[in-house]
């Protein structure tokens, strides 16, 4: 495996000392070590993906320097935008190291939704004619091919990515987390919602572990899945997929349960959501400062107040809680009040070691909710 403290150096030896992206599984040791030994303002945890692609930009106009972006091949959905009309040679002409996770690698056993997306990573890294070389998993053999990388983005100015498959890097614990208490976890906050919440209503769920944990919920209590959409993939997409579903029924109250991370994501979600106020949706948003999921890499969650941007953007009823009394409060004044909606609630992170999957498949799930939505 690669060292994270000689492949870190290896980059500051060639220059590159600005860091970008969006952290991801593949990637969570190296992107810890990037935190713990680099200045805040040099290490950017960006929105997006696209984002980031147009932040290392920005970084290279004020100071000449190549940035690296981080991502999961996921994102590359989120850059192509900026990446072909921003950094191409045929545009601005952008160099940047881009380092991307490659989940759903052929072979690999993985999530459903990673499995087209790791088909399909190279293939479309080359349709966006991106010059990209898997790492190497050793020392001597990553430097190497970071040394190609370097030298050909410095000979012709383009992006170049590098592939990064799983296990590539030695584990690394991030050290200097600074991680917020508060009486409740994701999964127990979980728990007060399915249980304060009329067996009537939708559940639209973000990815990651809530949809994870939403799952076992139901399979422990013994009630079907049919009223849940558990996104697997689409990170940022779920409220805008409850919207859907709250237009086109009025009469039933619909839950999107989000996480801060998904919600900065696609933060214009909220204003589409304030605009076309649906009096049946209700957004729920599990705040632990975290890229939870990834690693534990920081969001700006906490640094924000997510329910005034809400009602800045025409959301009606905003309410905040940390502990099991406010959440049924805040849960009770969404049922009584017209939406839209919102309640944030601020949670430590961290999820059971042992928490499971869904043993049904995104189709089956898709399937009984549809049967659910059209009986009703």
């Amino acid at each position: 495996m690669v060292s994270c403290k000689y492949f870190y150096q290896s980059l500051l030896d060639r220059g590159i000392s600005y860091f970008t992206g969006v952290p991801d599984s593949l990637l969570k040791d190296i992107c810890a070590y990037i935190t713990d030994h680099t200045p805040a303002d040099r290490n950017i945890i960006a929105a997006n993906e696209g984002g980031a692609i147009a932040l290392a930009c920005g970084y290279h106009l004020a100071s000449g320097q190549i940035g690296l972006v981080y991502m999961q091949n996921a994102g590359l959905g989120n850059a192509v935008n900026p990446l072909v009309s921003l950094l191409d040679r045929e545009v601005y002409n952008i160099p940047t190291l881009i380092i991307v996770g490659w989940r759903g690698e052929p072979g690999n056993k993985d999530e459903p939704q990673h499995v087209k997306q790791g088909r399909i990573t190279q293939q479309l890294i080359a349709t966006l004619e991106i010059p990209y070389r898997i790492l190497p998993d050793t020392d001597e053999e990553a430097e190497q091919a970071l040394d190609e990388a370097v030298d050909e983005i410095r000979r012709t100015n383009n992006p170049y990515v590098l592939l990064v498959r799983k296990g590539t890097f030695n584990k690394y614990v991030q050290q200097n987390s600074s991680e917020e208490l508060f009486p409740l976890t994701r999964e127990g906050a979980l728990q007060v919602i399915l249980e304060g919440i009329s067996d009537a209503s939708v559940i639209v769920s973000t990815t990651g572990q809530a949809s994870r944990e939403i799952f076992e919920y139901r399979t422990a209590h013994h009630q079907g899945h049919q009223k849940d959409f558990l996104t697997v993939g689409s990170m940022g997409h779920a409220s805008q997929i409850a919207l859907g579903i709250a237009i086109a029924k009025p009469a039933k109250k619909i839950y999107c349960i989000d996480g801060d991370g998904a919600v900065i994501m696609h933060m214009g979600a909220l204003a589409i959501i304030g605009n076309y106020q649906p009096e049946n949706f209700r957004h729920i948003v599990i705040n632990n400062g975290a890229h939870d999921s990834v690693g534990g890499q920081p969001t700006a969650g906490f640094n924000i107040d997510i329910p005034k941007i809400a009602k800045a953007c025409g959301y009606k009823i905003i309410y905040t809680a940390a502990t099991t009394e406010e959440v049924i409060a805040g849960l009770a004044k969404l049922d009584s009040s017209k939406g839209p909606s919102i309640l944030e609630i601020k949670v430590m992170c961290g999820a059971r070691e042992d928490l499971g999957r869904p043993t049904t498949t995104p189709i089956e799930n898709k399937t009984a909710l549809m049967k659910y939505l059209q009986a009703t």
